[in-house]
């Protein structure tokens, strides 16, 4: 049996937009700073300090104190679980519950965020998962391959036998640099095909989560 590592957010359940909105008022309230959807869709999968700092880096602000970098994702992290309502991709439970393979979420989440979501927005929580790799248990966010090692080596499998399916560049680059096999579920995101042109073959970017089943069931039947 083969084995799928899904990312969370935008893959399995509908949350991207309110980490956008948690992101967008903790960069004014602390910093006085405008950020874009699209900008914060593709750093999605960094860990939260990683993401502020490439924020700055972007806009080319510094010298800056580098506490205002931990104060910046504190404060998202209070607003982000302040609006905590979410609901999954539709057909997301279904090709869950449905697959007969060993199963992982690799997220750039915290894992108290990870967990709660699983249980809110899937009702199974994480029982329905082998193995759960999050942000606290990394030391470098995605694209940095780590993640999805340490996710492969917990599944008790080798890299040609897992499947990453994400949502998001940073990710895609990941499993690249893993040498793990990866599909895009775009669903709501801002970005397009255009977006994934030189990490991923356009056949692999399906529109939806729900359009990935027959895929996912082949791979883990096979």
């Amino acid at each position: 049996m083969k084995g799928v590592i899904f990312d969370l957010d935008g893959v399995l359940v509908d949350s991207m937009p309110m980490h956008y909105e948690a992101w967008k008022i903790a960069f004014s309230e602390v910093a006085n700073i405008e950020v874009d959807e699209r900008t914060i869709y593709l750093l999605e999968g960094m860990r939260g300090i990683e993401l502020v700092r490439n924020i700055f880096e972007l806009k080319r602000i510094g010298p800056f104190d580098e506490s205002i970098l931990t104060q910046i994702t504190k404060r998202k992290d209070e607003y982000f679980r302040k609006i905590f309502s979410f609901k999954p991709f539709e057909g997301v439970k279904e090709l869950v519950t449905n697959l007969r393979c060993r199963k992982a979420v690799v997220s750039g989440s915290a894992k108290k965020d990870v967990e709660r979501i699983l249980g809110q927005a899937l009702g199974f929580g994480k029982e329905q998962f082998d193995v759960i790799i999050t942000a606290d248990e990394v030391k470098k966010g995605k694209p940095d391959p780590s993640s999805l090692f340490s996710a492969v080596e917990k599944l008790k499998l080798n890299t040609t036998e897992a499947l990453v399916v994400e949502n998001a560049p940073l990710g895609v680059e990941a499993a690249n640099r893993a040498g793990i096999s990866c599909i895009v579920v775009l669903n709501n995101t801002p970005l397009d095909t255009t977006d994934f042109k030189s990490l991923i073959s356009e056949e692999r970017i399906l529109k939806r989560t729900e359009s990935a089943f027959n895929f996912l069931k082949k791979w883990c039947t096979e």
